[in-house]
């Protein structure tokens, strides 16, 4: 897997990606009704894009959501904090990724027990500048982890690296040109 996942957060982002040669990508907010244009310059330009369906604003982020997103735009993956998100991501075979805002000891806490529950197939930790942390959950899960989130140098995205994250999820544009060889 490439270890930056570029994060464009609207369509000016979107075509920097599409120019960029990185293979997977996400979009972080987008409106329903942007979606069918975006999935589409994405196969055109031979890209795998992940969303976050707890951003998708004009449609409920719920299994019925899920599933008319996993039918009709056919997503690499589907980044969400919700239970009934990943477990339909992972029925209908898209990559589910399980992101875990960490905020104190409780929240870890409460993220493994649903990370238990859900078995995503990939852990998004946010935030992601904390390698310590990292460490700690790739020790106690055999999920892989993406780290996002105050990881604004080339120092804290190679830290996240080193200590356990396999791909990084930023919507900095100074990341992406620092790795924009996708196999860095």
């Amino acid at each position: 897997m490439q270890h930056i996942i570029p994060a464009s957060r609207n369509m000016k982002e979107f075509e920097k990606f599409l120019e960029s040669p990185f293979k997977i990508g996400a979009f972080l907010e987008i409106h329903i009704s942007q979606l069918k244009s975006a999935a589409a310059l994405a196969e055109q330009h031979g890209k795998s894009m992940i969303y976050h369906m707890d951003l998708i604003h004009g449609i409920k982020n719920d299994e019925y959501g899920t599933e008319y997103i996993c039918q009709e735009y056919k997503p690499y993956g589907l980044i969400s904090t919700k239970i009934s998100v990943i477990q339909r991501a992972k029925k209908k075979g898209i990559k589910a990724i399980q992101r875990m805002f960490l905020i104190d000891s409780h929240a870890l806490e409460k993220s493994l027990q649903l990370i238990e529950k859900t078995k995503p197939d990939f852990i998004e930790l946010l935030p992601g500048a904390m390698p310590w942390i990292i460490e700690e959950i790739k020790s106690k899960v055999n999920i892989p982890i993406m780290a996002g989130g105050f990881i604004r140098t080339r120092q804290e995205a190679e830290n996240a690296l080193n200590s356990g994250a396999v791909a990084i999820t930023t919507s900095n544009l100074e990341l992406w040109k620092l790795y924009s060889n996708p196999e860095q």
